[in-house]
């Protein structure tokens, strides 16, 4: 009995620990503002009926949708550490640079994965650093979708660095 107790809670630590990415450790601080989304939430959207086309289109990416999380900060010291976090994540998950821009003194990094065909993304990756009176953004967004779907997304949710996502899905 004790074994089966004992493996029992190896496999729900284990589950728990692999749920788990290198950016939650920004969820609850005080000078972050957190958004997270998990697939439960994206099935129980992907149920609304659809009166128009773009929300058609907002539904059908939606289901295709694993997590999504966004970090926002106007601090300093939390957007050097996002920043750190970020540029280690890029390197050791295999993203790739989609695109970057530096506007205004403002620059936005987008990083993804592909997935099986040159349009596809398993994971989005984008990092908006800030500079004066301007927010740090960092957001990740995984599951399986193509990029031409995502100005559906930042429309609908109006996400933190949007336009800059919709000038990605246009490349």
């Amino acid at each position: 009995m004790r074994k089966v107790i004992l493996i029992i809670a190896l496999v729900l630590v284990s589950n728990t620990f692999f749920a788990q990415s290198v950016f939650d450790k920004f969820d609850n601080q005080d000078d972050i503002t957190t958004v997270i989304v998990n697939k439960k939430m994206f099935q129980m959207l992907s149920k609304v009926d659809a009166k128009d086309k773009q929300t058609q289109q907002y539904l059908t990416l939606i289901k295709k949708l694993d997590n999504l999380k966004v970090f926002v900060t106007g601090s300093d010291k939390k957007s050097d550490e996002m920043k750190a976090t970020a540029d280690k994540y890029i390197k050791t998950a295999g993203l790739e640079e989609l695109m970057r821009i530096n506007e205004k003194g403002k620059n936005v990094k987008i990083y993804v994965k592909s997935g099986a065909t040159d349009s596809q993304v398993k994971e989005l990756l984008m990092f908006i650093e800030g500079s004066g009176k301007e927010e740090s953004v960092l957001m990740s967004l995984t599951g399986n979708f193509d990029l031409d779907e995502l100005s559906a997304l930042t429309d609908k949710m109006h996400l933190p660095g949007g336009d800059e996502l919709k000038k990605a899905s246009k490349k």
